[in-house]
């Protein structure tokens, strides 16, 4: 995949997310019980949360490093550990925040992977350990929403009775 395409398809895949979204009623998305006692709102930020980890890496990938400070103390080892401590930290922002934030994020992700050296594209599995051999895709990057959050809130909204379409 060159740069083109990869900006093309995760901006492809941003749409779809705001399509998604903007299927759901705000006051939906601040209701507890979607994954566990997550909310809608609660589930955003755990995607940017990880999301700014994959910025940090892409940055560093950019100046020939594969070691990164995450966003998170180094004390979190565990994928449970971090998951509650981004929980703790943006629990009191508003929905608003949150989907600014989302938004931020994602708009550092796209210039991340814009500043990337061709080198980068030509060998990720080099540039990029960390992806442990995963398809340098723009879908591997929505992947965790698409095969693990995506089905618990469409569920969710279905136990409620809410109208979705795809």
């Amino acid at each position: 995949m060159n740069r083109t395409e990869m900006l093309k398809g995760l901006q492809e895949e941003n749409r779809e997310w705001e399509r998604f979204l903007d299927q759901i009623d705000p006051a939906d998305m601040e209701k507890p019980g979607v994954c566990g006692h997550w909310s809608i709102k609660d589930i955003i930020s755990h995607l940017t949360g990880w999301r700014r980890r994959t910025v940090a890496r892409l940055v560093a990938a950019r100046h020939g490093e594969t070691n990164t400070v995450p966003p998170w103390p180094a004390h979190l080892q565990t994928d449970d550990e971090i998951n509650a401590w981004i929980y703790e930290k943006d629990r009191s922002l508003s929905l608003r925040q949150v989907l600014d934030e989302s938004q931020q994020v994602f708009q550092q992700l796209l210039a991340a992977f814009e500043a990337l050296p061709d080198a980068v594209y030509a060998d990720p599995e080099r540039y990029l350990p960390w992806m442990e051999g995963q398809p340098l895709t723009a879908g591997e990057f929505f992947a965790h929403f698409h095969e693990e959050h995506k089905p618990q809130i469409r569920a969710w909204l279905a136990q409620a009775g809410k109208k979705f379409s795809e």
